[in-house]
């Protein structure tokens, strides 16, 4: 390494425009390195973007079918041999709860309204469901009629 600079530094003596042209390739290849790195930089954030894209399309997908899936379930349901009322009983509501169950009702005598969720995979009960079902349980259950003026 000494003998190179050395070397390096004998032939400046003689040539002084060298260091100009050292110091120009110095700064070339420095630039075509930025300039490489930026490129290299910009397709990895592009590859980067469009598997992202992608994950999110596939998980929206997924997701959308399991919504569609469930509220197929929620249609189905009262015609499945162990559902707790007879699908003439049911009204559908769908939100906050699918169906209120008027027990009694396709024979003429209703004789309990009952809350039905339909729940399907690890599905769980929403903040709302659960504040019904808690004041279904508790009897915060009222009958009100309302007329029009």
């Amino acid at each position: 390494m000494e003998e190179l600079l050395t070397a390096l530094a004998a032939n400046g003596d003689r040539q002084p425009w060298f260091w100009l042209l050292a110091a120009a390739v110095v700064l070339a290849l420095l630039l075509i390195g930025f300039f490489v790195g930026q490129l290299v930089g910009t397709l990895q954030a592009s590859q980067d973007r469009q598997r992202s894209e992608r994950n999110a399309r596939d998980d929206a997908v997924k997701r959308s079918r399991a919504v569609l899936t469930g509220q197929i379930g929620e249609q189905l349901a009262p015609f499945l041999a162990d559902f707790p009322c007879p699908a003439a009983d049911l009204r559908f509501i769908g939100k906050p709860v699918d169906y209120i169950a008027f027990r009694g009702l396709s024979a003429g005598q209703p004789d309990a309204v009952i809350f039905i969720e339909v729940k399907s995979g690890q599905a769980g009960l929403t903040a709302a469901e659960r504040a019904i079902k808690q004041a279904v349980q508790a009897g915060r259950v009222y009958w009100q009629e309302y007329r029009l003026p």
